[in-house]
């Protein structure tokens, strides 16, 4: 017996069996024997839901050609059905126009309703109607459950038509096939099972577990770059805070400028006729990019400028600097940051050039020796006005100190930062520059009090800014001294000290003839006592009645006050000094870091009191949580999902 089916013959054998295998056998071969068919397992079982059940063993052969031949089972399904809909509806077309033409005709025909053949047969002529009517039914339901679903929508607006209903049902001709059936993958046309966890794919159709997992891994590659790409915004987020750029909002087309060149160094040949304050802008920028190097550095290098920049010197080697000196005669001031291959050969050349300096800015030259350094000074230092040193390690000593007084009688501004060498003797050597108008101290080893006191008392006349870092064992004694011999100071810098004490800080501003300071940094003057950190018996540092002494002192001209923590100033006594009736109209930059009694009421006085605040910091103070910032003034360092630094977006007189 053989039957044909979509162009296939059906082979069956002659024996006397229930089983029945169908083979893909062309009808112009001859049939494969008996023998081979009867022993392969059925093709499938239909389960009692009316779905296949999947049987175990191989293929059937009709199975194997339509996965050959790329035809879909679920494609012949949907056609088969929308035959069968329309010779249903074709059916129901034809009833209708009968019961026209039989009403029409019913005045001039016997009564036949009577007849009991007549009804058997309208009862089934009406039953695969009811049939019609309720799969019309479903499939409405489906198009309407369709209609309210995202991907119908997503659909509708990608296609930009009005017709609701042929979106529909294309979606609905579209739909994936219910478990255990077979369909081909969308992307590399494989026959798999399809399961309750198969995906879909970007045309809407099937995926294969394995073009499933190679599309996970895209998304997981694409949300691990997205992810990136935010930690790289807060990285340059909290960079800008660090380099000081506290302005939210778009970039200015200047900035953009400068970053579009930055980035494109290795294609500029000159800056031609640019501004000196944008070159020094471009010059940060590659710094900041460690960009600088001897190619870059030719940019910068203009015969007629007195004044040159590197803020970062790593990548340059001592003949760079060397170059500095022989493309630049009329050098007057110089800066170098991390200039550590500024080395005595660079000193021997700079004392043949004919180039006098007035500002000397050295970072990390750390290889010049002692001997060189006072060889510079002593030929080169007579027109020098500012010495600035940084992290010079063990060269730059008392004997080089000592020989400022004499080569340099000009000198107004010493800077001496991370030294490791300088002792009180070299600090002595200071009181006899009577021109110095700037004196910044940051060294490793003590000094004693009384060596700053009398210091204090041969150059604080006329000493206008007063920088002295890390003074751990100062007492009261050179807070008194800078009372007593310090009449024109606007800037104060004294940290980390665990000898002044609250009583030493009143007696200062009490009564001080200074008219008032404009930079006062006084962070980390307190007790440091790890077991006990709230208890301070002897009041160590900074503490309520000093800072109730400085504000009425200096409040009213200080620009930028640094008590940053100063954890035994009392919260009342940021009440007081911050009430409604005080207002300090110069103040730019607070910091109140790590003050455990500041809370948002107390934020909330300070941005009343001070009217032109930009910046308050308030890193480690906990009791600030949700305080209302001002329109135009930046917070920095509240612990919260919004972030680090917040711009302040509400009206100041709802600040408290």
């Amino acid at each position: 017996m053989q039957v044909t089916c979509f162009g296939v013959k059906a082979v069956s054998c002659n024996r006397p069996s229930s089983r029945r295998r169908v083979s893909s056998v062309p009808s112009d071969q001859p049939s494969p024997p008996c023998k081979e068919l009867h022993h392969q397992p059925p093709l499938s079982t239909m389960s009692r839901g009316g779905y296949p059940r999947r049987v175990m063993g191989p293929q059937s052969a009709l199975t194997d050609y339509l996965a050959a031949h790329n035809i879909s089972a679920n494609q012949i399904r949907l056609d088969a059905e929308r035959r069968r809909r329309e010779a249903q509806e074709q059916q129901q077309n034809n009833s209708q126009n009968q019961a026209n033409t039989e009403a029409s005709t019913s005045s001039a025909a016997p009564d036949v309703t009577d007849n009991p053949a007549r009804a058997t047969r309208s009862r089934r002529a009406a039953a695969p109607i009811a049939q019609d009517e309720e799969a019309r039914k479903r499939e409405q339901r489906a198009i309407e459950k369709i209609k309210a679903s995202k991907k119908f929508q997503k659909r509708k607006r990608a296609a930009d038509s009005d017709e609701d209903d042929d979106i529909a049902m294309a979606l609905l001709a579209a739909s994936a096939p219910l478990p255990n059936q077979q369909e081909n993958c969308e992307i590399c046309a494989k026959r798999f099972t399809v399961t309750a966890y198969s995906r879909n794919g970007p045309s809407g159709g099937l995926l294969c577990p394995e073009c499933s997992r190679d599309i996970d891994k895209e998304d997981a590659a694409k949300q691990k770059a997205r992810r990136v790409a935010a930690a790289g915004r807060r990285r340059q987020f909290q960079s800008n805070i660090l380099d000081g750029i506290c302005a939210i909002g778009p970039k200015s087309l200047m900035t953009l400028c400068i970053e579009t060149l930055a980035k494109n160094i290795d294609l500029a040949e000159d800056f031609g006729d640019m501004p000196p304050i944008l070159i020094d802008k471009v010059a940060r920028k590659l710094s900041k990019l460690r960009l600088l190097d001897s190619r870059t550095l030719s940019l910068f290098l203009t015969p007629t400028a007195e004044e040159f920049h590197v803020y970062d010197g790593a990548k340059l080697g001592q003949d760079d600097f060397i170059r500095i000196f022989q493309m630049v005669p009329g050098l007057k001031r110089l800066k170098i940051r991390n200039g550590i291959h500024f080395k005595d050969p660079v000193v021997d050349y700079l004392m043949t050039r004919h180039i006098e300096l007035e500002d000397l800015y050295l970072h990390g030259a750390n290889l010049i020796s002692e001997s060189k350094w006072i060889e510079l000074l002593q030929k080169r230092g007579k027109p020098l006005r500012s010495l600035r040193v940084y992290f010079t390690d063990k060269h730059f000593t008392d004997a080089v100190l000592a020989v400022l007084p004499t080569a340099c009688p000009n000198l107004t501004r010493l800077k001496v930062c991370h030294n490791q060498q300088v002792t009180g003797t070299g600090v002595a050597a200071i009181g006899q520059i009577k021109t110095l108008r700037h004196l910044s101290l940051d060294l490793r080893k003590s000094v004693h009090s009384d060596i700053y006191v009398d210091v204090l008392s041969k150059i604080g006349r006329q000493l206008e800014t007063l920088c002295l870092t890390r003074v751990n064992e100062t007492d009261n004694t050179v807070l008194d001294a800078i009372h007593t011999y310090c009449r024109s100071l606007s800037k104060l810098r004294i940290t980390e000290s665990e000898a002044m004490t609250d009583a030493g800080f009143v007696r200062l501003f009490t009564d001080w003839a200074s008219p008032g300071l404009k930079y006062l940094d006084l962070q980390k003057c307190c007790q440091i006592d790890s077991a006990h950190p709230r208890e301070n018996p002897d009041n160590i540092g900074l503490c309520s009645d000093g800072f109730r002494a400085l504000m009425a002192h200096s409040g009213r001209k200080l620009r930028n006050l640094n008590i940053h923590a100063c954890r035994h100033i009392r919260g009342e006594v940021f009440e007081e000094v911050f009430s409604k009736d005080k207002l300090y109209e110069d103040m730019e930059k607070l910091e109140i870091s790590f003050i455990e009694e500041v809370n948002d009421y107390i934020v909330g006085c300070i941005f009343r009191a001070c009217p032109n605040l930009k910046e308050l910091n308030v890193f480690g103070c906990m009791k600030v949580r949700d305080v209302r910032v001002p329109r135009g003034k930046i917070l920095v360092g509240v612990p919260n999902a919004r972030g680090m630094m917040i711009e302040g977006q509400s009206d100041g007189e709802d600040a408290v």
